[in-house]
């Protein structure tokens, strides 16, 4: 019987012929590194010190669970969390309009993730944003074509190479100017300050549980793992058909315990640093409440090679997660609609909202945040039928989830909507 509680969910030694097997979980965390993500924890940082260290921790505990169940579905059904449900929404409209709602979310990710890229050729070669942002949406188009053309495998080897870019880029800092102990142990007591904090922890949450990964880990899972028995079948089908390869279903979930705990150690621990290295560097310095403030600050109390490293870390997070989020926007429009479009032809769709935000000289670092926001909300629309899905054993068979894995996923699910509509009730009352 699989393990599959809370509590069984340390887990046990991966023998060494098992670390092949490591992989898409890495490529999925990326989301959790994406320029929304240094927005957010640059401005909770600067703007409130440690008092939001707390929501950092809590949506990375969160997020284990979350993408351990995406990547279940994924192994044990052979299908992604959108073919499954374009299989379950028998209402065509119903189907549509879940596509759009998640599509929506899938434009919000890549708005956040190219503008990152954009700032950060502007910060390192003074690029001008707007052709930042073509720069970054062809790179990305290079990197997809990998994946098209090369398979999984080596498109895991490009995006996992930019995180390490990414971890060194933006933990470079704490290292260099530690933050204070005292401050660190003071905010992980759950608390807010204002209307300014909560829209912050909500962006911090929406960039930290972003729905497009909840998707696409599930859809990676399946490339790499996916039973041969159940790949292509209906879900309740597919549950049937894994039955007859037990142990290789079982030392994939054992591998997938162990690449989902390394994704979210790392995400979680550059996620930490980001918001550390603003609390005890930037806090309270004029101008702080952009990238572009930031790495000014930065280079002025730490020096330009401090400053060189964030800007190269935010470069290679938008190139790596757009790239990312282009591929989980297809699987959703593939799953909900049954529309293959190529993945170099749907890259080149989502960039125009980027480069029209970009155009329009609106504010980047606004932008990013905002949308962090906006992915908040797209959370439960993921989450909810994922926790469903995962609980039920007409899906996953055996592999259902225990009692204790599903409460915690609806404890998750309840925390994150109530965040959402506090939210929205002190946005309107001021």
């Amino acid at each position: 019987m699989p393990k599959n509680s809370v509590i069984d969910m340390a887990p046990p030694a991966v023998a060494p012929r098992s670390l092949w097997l490591l992989g898409p979980a890495l490529v999925a965390g990326v989301a959790y590194l994406d320029p929304g993500n240094v927005a957010s924890n640059m401005t909770a940082g600067a703007q409130y010190g440690y008092l939001l260290v707390w929501v950092v921790l809590a949506g990375n505990i969160m997020a284990w669970l979350i993408q351990y169940l995406s990547a279940k579905l994924g192994v044990v059904t052979g299908q992604s969390l959108p073919e499954v449900l374009g299989a379950r929404l028998r209402n065509r409209w119903a189907r549509r309009a879940y596509w759009l709602q998640a599509e929506l979310v899938a434009m919000a990710t890549d708005l956040a993730e190219v503008i990152g890229g954009a700032v950060a050729l502007n910060l390192l070669f003074d690029v001008p944003l707007l052709l930042g942002g073509f720069i970054t949406g062809a790179v990305s188009m290079i990197v997809l074509a990998v994946q098209s053309r090369r398979g999984p495998r080596h498109f895991e080897f490009v995006i996992i190479s930019l995180m390490a870019i990414i971890t060194f880029g933006f933990v470079a800092g704490v290292f260099v100017a530690p933050p204070d102990p005292a401050g660190v142990v003071g905010g992980i007591v759950p608390r807010f300050e204002g209307t300014g904090s909560v829209l912050l922890a909500a962006s911090i949450l929406g960039a930290t549980i972003m729905p497009h990964a909840i998707y696409a880990h599930s859809s990676l899972a399946r490339d790499r793992f996916g039973s041969s028995g159940a790949r292509g079948q209906k879900a309740d089908a597919a549950a049937e058909a894994v039955r007859t390869e037990p142990s290789r279903i079982r030392r994939l979930l054992t591998a997938t315990r162990w690449d989902v705990s390394i994704a979210m150690i790392i995400a979680g621990s550059v996620n930490l640093c980001i918001l550390l290295l603003a609390a005890a560097n930037l806090a309270g310095v004029e101008g702080t409440d952009s990238l572009e403030g930031a790495h000014a600050a930065l280079a002025a109390g730490l020096g330009p090679v401090v400053a060189t490293f964030f800007a190269l870390g935010l470069l290679a997070s938008g190139l790596a997660s757009t790239s990312v989020g282009a591929y989980a926007g297809a699987e959703i429009m593939h799953g909900l609609l049954h529309v293959r479009i190529p993945l170099l032809a749907r890259r080149l769709v989502t960039l125009i909202p980027a480069l029209v935000i970009l155009g329009l000289g609106v504010d980047p670092t606004l932008a990013l945040v905002l949308s962090q926001v906006a992915l908040s909300f797209g959370i439960p629309f993921a989450l909810i039928p994922l926790v469903v899905l995962t609980a039920q054993r007409r899906t996953l068979g055996s592999y259902a989830n225990r009692i204790w894995t599903t409460a915690a996923g609806i404890v998750a699910s309840i925390l994150l909507i109530a965040l959402n509509g506090a939210l929205l009730w002190l946005l309107a009352t001021g």
